[in-house]
């Protein structure tokens, strides 16, 4: 157990969570956490993750960094800052879609995710219900979202996505959110989200080797 709490804390040392190593900042406020579920959306297509990463700072550059500006975009620019980011696959569907998402989530909750918590009271399966009914949300991405905003949304916790609990199990740190949520500590949501994240990174970056010493 001390050998798994050590990992853990070693993991969750840089004090930020995914989105944070790579330049997203993750803090309550309107566009920062707009910016996370876009990131979310890009994450969970097919494809290398340093393209998810690309396409979302390229929409962020575009200057499109909240709801309300990405709602105001073209059809034809969004498409044209994705391709121009790398994204693969139907680039005009996934433009129509983070345009719809934008302006659901202008017309629902003025550009406001918070406004999303405070309709479903703090509770956390009525935040991934309303969550599912935006355009382009499905459970995959609900979870990388959670994953990041569990840190400031703390009734969410314990959230680990697939990638996270694959690399758990692979470096015996547990099968379950609730696992990782132990080792973190009770009640401590940012450093789960910390935890989690880094676990994502380390699968997705394939760095088992530096962690456990075997190829």
């Amino acid at each position: 157990m001390e050998d798994r709490k050590r990992l853990a804390r070693r993991l969750a040392g840089s004090g930020r969570g995914f989105a944070e190593q790579y330049g997203f900042r993750v803090i309550n406020n309107p566009a920062s956490l707009f910016q996370v579920l876009y990131l979310s959306v890009l994450l969970a297509r097919r494809g290398d993750f340093r393209r998810a990463l690309d396409g979302a700072g390229a929409l962020r550059d575009a200057g499109w960094d909240s709801a309300a500006r990405l709602a105001r975009s073209l059809h034809q620019d969004r498409v044209r800052v994705l391709r121009d980011s790398g994204q693969r696959g139907d680039v005009d569907a996934l433009a129509d879609a983070l345009g719809d998402l934008a302006r659901t989530v202008v017309e629902r909750y003025r550009g406001d995710l918070r406004r999303l918590r405070a309709l479903a009271h703090h509770d956390p399966a009525r935040e991934r219900a309303l969550l599912a009914e935006l355009p382009g949300v499905d459970d995959q991405v609900i979870d990388l979202f959670l994953r990041e905003a569990q840190a400031l949304w703390r009734e969410v916790a314990p959230v680990a996505d697939r990638r996270a609990l694959a690399a758990a199990r692979r470096l015996g740190l547990g099968r379950s959110a609730d696992d990782l949520a132990g080792l973190a500590g009770s009640g401590e949501s940012e450093r789960l989200a910390w935890l989690v994240g880094a676990l994502a990174r380390v699968d997705l970056e394939h760095r088992y080797a530096e962690l456990t010493g075997r190829p």
